[in-house]
């Protein structure tokens, strides 16, 4: 492992981390030596990846929490102040796309659900985990915005909108953070095989269309994103920040 990825001694929280992507850069991070807090909704599933972790000689934390949630969002950090006392990194992973339709026809509960987890719950859980990073002078805040924040795909407009704001998110934070010394980037993958992505991979129109597009030619797997993010949780992107990094096979090329 290189000087620059190694993350020993730092505390890495990840949102969205029982599967996919999330549970890639965990797993990622906890191999460069960082304690890993792993969040989302289900705390079964989060013991499972924490055990797997620490069957390799990890360290992990699970801890369930909805990130739409204020309170819930304050309990995750009240006990990772209390048991681990820093934090270092923060993965704001967790998401939801809860609509794939015909923007016109979208609802408003939709809309709000949406915007409630990849927005709000994102500009929280940055707030909070700033709060620890300004009082060390020091962290990472990485944010796993999208190509569709870029270029928003059809069918999935609402989505689009909140990893575009994702993106803006980003750029915000690293302007107003960095004389505090914490740092702020996005990664925006391209479609990636996970159970998020489903419905686009198991569409044989959708996943020829993505990969006829693609300069590699093909779809991504979760752990071709982890090494963008311990590059932005490391030392190795020390003068790195608002930085948007697109992992997407050539997608935007």
């Amino acid at each position: 492992m290189s000087a620059y990825l190694d993350l020993s001694g730092k505390v890495a929280i990840v949102t969205g981390a029982s599967r996919g992507i999330g549970e890639a850069i965990a797993r990622g991070m906890s191999s460069s030596g960082a304690t890993v807090v792993l969040a989302s909704r289900k705390q079964e599933a989060l013991d499972a990846v924490a055990e797997a972790i620490q069957g390799a000689g990890g360290q992990a934390l699970a801890i369930a929490c909805h990130t739409g949630q204020a309170a819930a969002i304050d309990a995750l950090f009240s006990r990772v102040e209390q048991e681990l006392g820093r934090v270092d990194v923060l993965v704001n992973n967790a998401a939801t796309n809860p609509y794939f339709g015909p923007v016109v026809e979208a609802t408003e509960a939709v809309f709000d659900k949406t915007f409630e987890v990849n927005v709000k719950g994102y500009f929280l859980m940055a707030q909070r985990a700033a709060k620890f990073m300004v009082a060390q002078r020091s962290g990472s805040i990485i944010n796993i915005a999208s190509i569709a924040g870029i270029s928003p795909p059809l069918m999935q407009a609402i989505y689009a909108m909140t990893k575009a704001a994702v993106i803006m998110m980003t750029k915000a934070f690293a302007k107003e953070m960095g004389g505090a010394g914490v740092r702020c980037n996005a990664i925006c993958p391209g479609l990636t095989e996970t159970r998020f992505a489903k419905v686009l991979i198991d569409t044989p129109e959708i996943l020829h269309a993505f990969v006829e597009r693609t300069a590699l030619g093909r779809h991504a797997q979760p752990s071709e994103i982890v090494g963008a993010a311990l590059y932005l949780a490391s030392d190795a992107s020390s003068y790195t920040t608002g930085a948007v990094i697109t992992v997407d096979g050539g997608y935007l090329a």
